[in-house]
């Protein structure tokens, strides 16, 4: 990991934790899974927003959870059914592997989402980040829950250098998504994370003078966070 490590340790963890938590609680967007406790809830809503756009998925998932509120009712819907109420999200693949995990939960854990991050992991379509997101958010776990918008920004605030979404930078960004895992509400705040690097850390433009873990992070002392992470390059076309 480079310099912002050290940098991390002098403003402390706990107080970096502490400036995420309070910004969330005051600025996070009122979406229709952060109103329920329920881990059902928050693995349907994760699964949704996998490669799509919050105002894209919330009113799939508000219809989604009047027909199908809970595992034993989707394990039990007809396929056909289940697809075409996902029609329009995409990636359908998504649906196949929620499907067979609401089958898994009903068969193995009497239809509630075990509270085990191994558990969770071995369930159909449970990725790293799906795990980790459940676990912290619906049962309190700390455990890191790393996407793309958390991968921007522990790249800026501890000098990550590289290709975060791969590689030994990714995992470098994971190492510090677990440093700040433990403490108080995990779940909320992996949401802080993900929530900050969706509305200030963006890819463009970050708005670091709202930032509230400004003063740590690398990438903004040193004037690069149009390079960290570096931009993705386009990809070239073919002539016809």
């Amino acid at each position: 990991m480079g310099s912002g490590t050290s940098t991390l340790g002098r403003v402390k963890v706990a107080e970096v934790r502490e400036r995420l938590l309070f910004w969330y609680r005051e600025a996070k967007r009122d979406l229709p899974w952060r109103r329920r406790r329920d881990p059902y809830a928050t693995w349907i809503s994760e699964i949704m927003l996998q490669q799509t756009r919050v105002d894209t998925v919330i009113p799939y998932f508000e219809r989604f959870m009047e027909r199908w509120p809970d595992a034993q009712s989707l394990a039990a819907a007809d396929p056909d059914l289940v697809r075409a109420a996902w029609s329009g999200l995409g990636y359908y693949r998504r649906a196949q592997l929620m499907l067979r995990a609401a089958h898994t939960v009903v068969a193995e854990h009497q239809g509630h989402l075990p509270k085990d991050l191994e558990a969770l992991r071995a369930l159909p379509g449970f990725g790293r980040y799906t795990a980790g997101a459940v676990a912290s958010i619906a049962f309190d776990l700390p455990t890191p829950a790393v996407d793309g918008n958390v991968c921007r920004v522990l790249a800026r605030v501890y000098g990550i250098e590289g290709d975060v979404s791969r590689g030994a930078p990714h995992e470098e960004v994971w190492k510090a998504a677990t440093q700040l895992a433990p403490g108080e509400a995990p779940g909320e705040l992996n949401q802080a994370l993900i929530e900050l690097g969706a509305l200030l850390c963006t890819p463009k433009s970050p708005k670091c003078l709202l930032c509230p873990i400004a003063t740590p992070c690398q990438a903004r002392a040193q004037g690069r966070t149009d390079q960290i992470p570096p931009p993705k390059k386009a990809r070239k076309t073919r002539p016809k």
